[in-house]
């Protein structure tokens, strides 16, 4: 099962390389990371997605608050969390095909942010399904690169 976990940290250097070092010396593979700082300069939240049962978010969450630089952590149910993700994607385009991708782009409310004579680049936010609905359906197309920032996510309502 997937967990969503969002870490609380101190800013400062080393942080990102102990938290991930963790779930590397633990046998963990983080599926997402990331990273940035919140609305109080001096901390950053991390959303890291990974694979495991209750008893691995358990222990993730014990031995990241066993790091100096943790302040706090929160498992984030899909239910409980607002999430979203952002990507980049760029499609091979030609005249005859131009008008059905800017088609999709409006369904998925995609944002075109270049434009090049063999080539559109779409900016893509919202819920993984979204995400690769959109990327499934430009897929045909020829996707020439493609990126993403992984799920960030903070907890519904006034909690956290």
């Amino acid at each position: 099962m997937k967990h969503t976990i969002s870490v609380i940290v101190e800013n400062k250097p080393g942080v990102l390389s102990r938290v991930s070092g963790l779930f590397s010396r633990r046998g963990f593979n983080i599926e997402s990371l990331a990273v940035g700082t919140t609305e109080d300069p001096t901390m950053s939240r991390m959303t890291i997605v990974v694979e495991g049962d209750e008893s691995d978010l358990e222990q993730i969450i014990k031995q990241l608050y066993k790091l100096i630089d943790t302040l706090r952590v929160f498992d984030l149910p899909p239910a409980e969390a607002v999430e979203s993700e952002l990507v980049l994607v760029k499609v091979a385009a030609n005249e005859k095909n131009r008008q059905e991708i800017t088609q999709i782009a409006e369904i998925y409310r995609a944002k075109i942010v270049d434009v090049a004579e063999t080539s559109l680049t779409l900016e893509l936010t919202g819920e993984e399904s979204k995400v690769e609905g959109a990327i499934k359906l430009l897929a045909k197309f020829g996707i020439k690169e493609l990126v993403r920032t992984g799920k960030i996510a903070l907890q519904r309502g006034s909690a956290g």
